[in-house]
């Protein structure tokens, strides 16, 4: 079992981008050696080959072949290898005397060591198994070398066994947080629902006043529709109270929206809101995402400039928040912060970009489809 579900997983696409994320602000300089690593070695592969009696134009194959790997190596480890052992396996048949071997050896072990450091067991099994038979099937003579692949990959895999536990307790904290703001999110669009119901209750209750001349049947369905209203109402008053977590008080003011957004700008600010005509809930989540985004602003780049501007862009609102450079950052905050907006712009299938800018800033733009109004 083990086996055919890491097998699958060699198969299939590989989104985590371990090493970038693992070596972080280190990613470019270690990328540019693993580059210069694999021109060296993609050199000395072709000039071997040359050198044989029987060269010909192939050299070119086998210095894309060593060298191809490596610029996938960053993006994902598990792609490089995946490009790097069958291709290795092509060159060592091309290649021939005592040296092929281990040139291919030399070229293909920083591909599997990554991948040891980096992926679960399974995978980190079955790449191994899978490493040992093309090894002893490019140089049966030197199969000896094969029984290094298990050793490395042990040392190696125990080696990245705290990388991989941090990683894993960063995807369930986001998890976490995901679950916390789908929550969050839904008390706060209790009040915006209940809202409605409540208008349609009222409508229901009132229209024998208000609207002359409806006979009996009229009146009996405008009073189930207000009676089922004012159930869903209780339904989701009582859905609150489970989503609640302990400690958290009713909330008594009504959720803010969008004509609100130019209270949350700092002293200094701009704020530019172009449209006052929106969904509830889509003035909400604006107001959220720029909450959320001067906030971050406050903290990681104090004494920096913000601008809002918020604006219709066909059927979508279009919100952008950007902040000039500012001060080191303060700290503190869940870090969760990106985690929250993308659940809110996800709810209207929306689109969220958050990036730096070339001063040194950082820019937010949400796009929320307006629906029906």
């Amino acid at each position: 079992m083990v086996f055919r579900t890491s097998y699958r997983t060699l198969l299939g696409p590989d989104r985590t981008r371990v090493l970038a994320r693992a070596l972080g602000r280190l990613r470019l300089p270690v990328f540019g050696a693993l580059i210069v690593y694999a021109f060296v070695w993609a050199v000395v592969a072709s000039a071997t080959y040359v050198r044989q009696e029987d060269s010909d134009g192939w050299w070119v194959v086998i210095f894309l072949t060593t060298f191809g790997p490596y610029v996938l190596l960053i993006w994902s480890p598990l792609y490089a290898w995946r490009l790097g052992v069958p291709g290795f396996y092509f060159v060592s048949v091309l290649m021939v005397g005592d040296g092929a071997a281990a040139l291919q050896y030399w070229t293909a072990a920083p591909l599997f060591v990554a991948v040891a450091a980096f992926y679960s067991r399974g995978i980190v099994i079955t790449a191994t198994v899978i490493t040992m038979a093309l090894v002893i099937a490019s140089e049966p003579q030197a199969a000896d070398m094969a029984l290094f692949v298990p050793i490395v990959s042990a040392v190696v895999y125990l080696l990245g066994s705290r990388g991989r536990a941090e990683r894993e307790l960063e995807e369930e904290r986001d998890a976490k947080a995901a679950l916390e703001e789908r929550a969050r999110i839904a008390r706060e669009m209790h009040d915006v629902v209940a809202h409605h119901m409540s208008l349609v209750v009222v409508r229901c209750e009132t229209a024998p006043y208000r609207l002359k001349g409806l006979n009996e049947e009229a009146q009996k369905e405008f009073a189930e529709v207000g009676e089922a209203a004012r159930e869903a109402i209780t339904d989701m008053q009582r859905l609150l109270g489970v989503l609640r977590t302990t400690g958290d008080a009713p909330e008594r003011e009504p959720q803010p929206g969008i004509s609100r957004i130019p209270e949350l700008t700092r002293p200094g600010d701009e704020a530019e809101v172009d449209v006052d005509d929106v969904p509830e809930a889509v003035g909400l989540t604006a107001y959220r995402i720029v909450q959320e985004a001067l906030t971050n602003a406050t903290r990681h780049a104090p004494g920096s400039k913000a601008s809002v501007h918020v604006r219709k862009d066909g059927d979508r609102l279009d919100v952008l928040v950007r902040n000039t450079a500012g001060g080191p950052s303060r700290g503190g905050g869940s870090g969760q912060g990106l985690v929250g907006m993308r659940e809110r712009v996800a709810v209207h299938g929306g689109t969220l970009t958050v990036k730096s800018t070339e001063d040194g800033g950082f820019l937010v733009r949400a796009r929320i489809p307006l629906g029906d109004k």
